[in-house]
């Protein structure tokens, strides 16, 4: 076996931008979970589109795998492909189902844990730190992840870079083009028969999950390899308004299946071909920096106060001044607490393991 240079493991420059807008589409995520717990009626919901943020990391997973990877992926081979994912993706799973056992057991507004036995709760855990799709918890809406919902897109995530090592990595443009041609056909199917594109997190609806990351890693990785990187002067602030755009847009029943369907086979491509190619103020740097840094463990990390949130709001109904002030404090403070998690968890964590396998491999 042919020995692998250490030297070809090392991280490849960033998208700034591109990862300040990840950060923003992360607190998307987790303002539009606060407001679903609130408001079931989604047309009251300002950002009721919040969840296709997820699309959006997708379609942007697409590009930076195919970024990172196209030219290397045959030189360090599949396994080695697959520990940097690992190991990049899996400490903050493993903490995110802790931090939702954790809720779920210690919630101070309510659940009900003495309906399930510690079996049951030992095997969903288990499941969950696993990821291993498995909606068995009631009063966790049947989540196929019930200790850390948004675990789900992670489960995909696994899936479309399986796929992309063995098939995508090696398939020409014009075969890749003519598989965005099949997903897309895909994700049309699931706009039309469930009206939205909001599925993926349970057992009901758990293939619009694969037609939602089939068809957006794909357009992803079809930007990367055509090099449709439009060159602008819109900045992070002005790609944060545009992506902002697509989930703040209104929320209609009778138009969901066509806006949500258009703005992810066009629009967000789009916004990542604009976001790679539009120039970055200084004053900006900092921030996008940040925002890309935290953007995971935030989204890994959060639902466990969701849970508690939606239990507390239940009990309590606030105001809308008094929900308003929770929310905004709540994300601040979750912000904070990713931070954290990411300097004394993550990154030491991810050091450590990628320390030791420089180790190994340079034996």
């Amino acid at each position: 076996m042919e020995k692998i240079n250490p030297a070809i493991l090392k991280t490849k420059q960033h998208f700034q931008i591109l990862d300040g807008l990840r950060g923003v589409a992360a607190l998307g995520v987790v303002t539009f979970h606060f407001m679903e717990m609130a408001y079931s009626d989604y047309s009251q919901n300002f950002i009721g589109h919040g969840f296709l943020a997820v699309d959006f990391f997708f379609c942007l997973s697409g590009f930076v795998i195919g970024y990172a990877y196209d030219d290397r992926i045959g030189k360090m081979g599949v396994m080695e492909f697959f520990k940097s994912r690992l190991i990049r993706l899996h400490p903050l799973v493993i903490l995110g189902s802790v931090l939702g056992v954790l809720a779920f057991l210690f919630d101070p507004f309510g659940g009900h844990t003495e309906v399930y036995s510690a079996g049951r709760i030992a095997l969903v855990f288990l499941c969950s730190i696993l990821l291993i799709p498995f909606g068995a918890m009631t009063d966790r809406g049947f989540n196929l992840f019930s200790f850390n919902a948004p675990a789900w897109s992670l489960f995909w995530e696994y899936m479309a870079n399986i796929v992309y090592a063995f098939v995508l990595c090696k398939l020409k443009r014009g075969y890749l083009i003519g598989l965005a041609i099949i997903s897309a056909g895909a994700l049309c199917f699931v706009a039309c028969r469930s009206h939205n594109l909001m599925g993926g997190w349970s057992s009901t609806n758990f293939w619009d999950g694969g037609a939602r990351i089939f068809y957006s890693f794909t357009a992803g990785l079809i930007v990367y390899r055509f090099n449709w990187i439009i060159k602008n002067r819109l900045g992070f602030i002005g790609m944060a308004i545009l992506l902002a755009a697509a989930l703040t847009m209104p929320f209609s029943n009778n138009w969901n299946r066509i806006t949500e369907t258009l703005v992810v086979l066009f629009y967000f491509p789009l916004v990542v071909a604009l976001g790679a190619g539009a120039n970055l103020t200084k004053g900006f740097e900092r921030l996008c920096n940040f925002f890309g840094k935290i953007s995971y463990p935030l989204y890994m990390t959060h639902y466990s106060v969701i849970w508690m949130f939606g239990n507390y709001y239940a009990k309590y109904k606030p105001a809308t001044g008094q929900l308003s002030l929770i929310i905004i404090i709540s994300l601040i403070l979750l912000v904070g607490f990713a931070y954290l998690v990411m300097v004394l968890y993550d990154i030491p964590v991810r050091r450590y393991l990628n320390n030791k396998r420089q180790r190994e491999l340079a034996k």
